[in-house]
């Protein structure tokens, strides 16, 4: 599949706001904690999605009612959905300047993907920091894709290939207000 950047200026993908606050102090410090032992961007990049993938538990495997969206408060809270963890990923790789896109699939809801540009490449490549259950395990990879799901067309499931700078407005208005994870996975749209 072609991913389709939504904004042509690679700096749309760089930015900072009230989601993606990479410029946040618990953003800022795990970012340098990560890069200390990382030195080199792929390591880098590889090492944020580990720790994304690893250190944050998906709520609904832990059954952990906080909703978080603001990738700080998922890196400080260490909980949240897809879309959540995806937004803490985006903001550690936006923090040392490795462009970082979000992008989603469809299932019975959206499920929120990563997409990431290194440096001197013209090639895109998506990441699942959602990690998973046993047989949903997903990878840092740019060789191929290595994502938790794979969508089945014969039950209207689908890949999205259009890359957006900032979260789905649905999305993100579903994150913000759900009183708890249950009721956000009952808001989440299931299309975009």
């Amino acid at each position: 599949m072609e991913l389709i950047q939504k904004h042509p200026d690679l700096s749309s993908y760089l930015v900072a706001d009230e989601v993606i606050d990479h410029e946040h102090p618990v953003v800022r410090e795990t970012a340098a904690a990560l890069r200390a032992g990382n030195p080199d961007v792929y390591a880098y990049a590889r090492a944020a999605f580990v720790y994304v993938r690893d250190e944050i538990p998906h709520s609904s495997d832990t059954g952990d009612p906080r909703v978080t969206w603001r990738a700080s408060d998922v890196l400080a809270r260490r909980t949240g959905i897809c879309h959540a963890k995806a937004h803490a990923l985006v903001a550690l790789l936006r923090a040392e300047s490795i462009p970082a896109a979000l992008c989603y699939q469809k299932f019975e809801v959206l499920h929120g993907l990563v997409a990431i540009r290194l440096p001197g490449t013209e090639t895109w490549h998506r990441q699942d920091p959602r990690g998973g259950l046993p047989g949903q395990e997903a990878e840092f990879s740019l060789e191929r894709e290595r994502l938790a799901f794979l969508p089945d067309p014969e039950f209207n499931e689908m890949d999205y290939p259009v890359l957006y700078s900032v979260p789905h407005a649905g999305v993100l208005s579903a994150m913000r207000s759900a009183p708890d994870s249950l009721e956000l996975l009952r808001t989440l749209p299931n299309d975009l």
